[in-house]
């Protein structure tokens, strides 16, 4: 074992993975720090994805996905065939037209139907009447829901086992609103091998990123900027 090791082209293979991690652990943090912006408020809707975009699968950035073991907790898992092309993008239907917290319509569209792997911008939610709207809501109801911006249907209700300060805090600190596993509503959420989080409408939502405190759905604030149609509201 131990000359098989030291083989020459062994050492090469191995130096060359390291190298590869080393590299996009540093381009990582160069997106990171640089607060780059996946699709500006004025881009009009395109297959295309910029080069600019900062890429939310961090853990397939790095070459480790969940893979088919999955995640822990209670996280669903989904196929790669969920987000199969349909007649508008990955889902049968456009964003709606009106949507929650003055969410660009142009750039949920790009998100939700034309993507896989980028995100709004880091901090998007903050320049959105999100805060002040589901503060009043949470006032009101107790919970914030939220909506897939293509169908209406409720994919999350937050916060739960924990304050609503908390729930904006953590949203604060990883720059996109951030879910716990309780708050997914499972009949119609999926996570995949990847990472990638997902109606199962098509959807993109955002991607799994988990933490220490466990699995952190960190979504894109205009995937889930839908109002409810009249079935979720019965």
């Amino acid at each position: 074992k131990h000359q098989l090791s030291q083989h020459p082209y062994i050492v090469h293979c191995w130096r060359r993975l390291s190298m590869m991690h080393i590299w996009k652990i540093i381009n990582l943090t160069a997106l990171l720090s640089s607060d780059c912006v996946a699709f500006s408020v004025n881009q009009t809707p395109s297959r295309s994805v910029p080069s600019s975009s900062l890429n939310m699968g961090l853990l397939d950035f790095l070459g480790l996905g969940g893979g088919k073991a999955g995640f822990d907790g209670s996280c669903v898992m989904g196929e790669d065939s969920i987000m199969s092309p349909k007649s508008h993008g990955t889902s049968e239907v456009p964003v709606q037209e009106d949507l929650r917290w003055d969410c660009d319509v142009k750039v949920a569209d790009n998100i939700c139907n034309f993507n896989r792997h980028y995100a709004e911008y880091r901090g998007y939610w903050r320049s959105t009447a999100f805060e002040e709207e589901s503060k009043k809501e949470y006032v009101e109801k107790g919970e914030i829901k939220f909506y897939d911006s293509n169908t209406g249907k409720l994919l999350f209700i937050a916060p739960k086992g924990r304050s609503y300060e908390e729930f904006i805090n953590e949203s604060l600190s990883h720059g996109w609103p951030s879910f716990r596993d309780e708050e997914v509503v499972w009949d119609d959420v999926r996570c995949l091998p990847n990472g990638e989080s997902v109606s199962l409408a098509g959807t993109h939502l955002g991607h799994n990123l988990p933490d220490f405190s466990g699995n952190r759905y960190c979504i894109n604030l205009v995937s889930v900027a839908g109002k409810p149609v009249e079935s979720e509201t019965e």
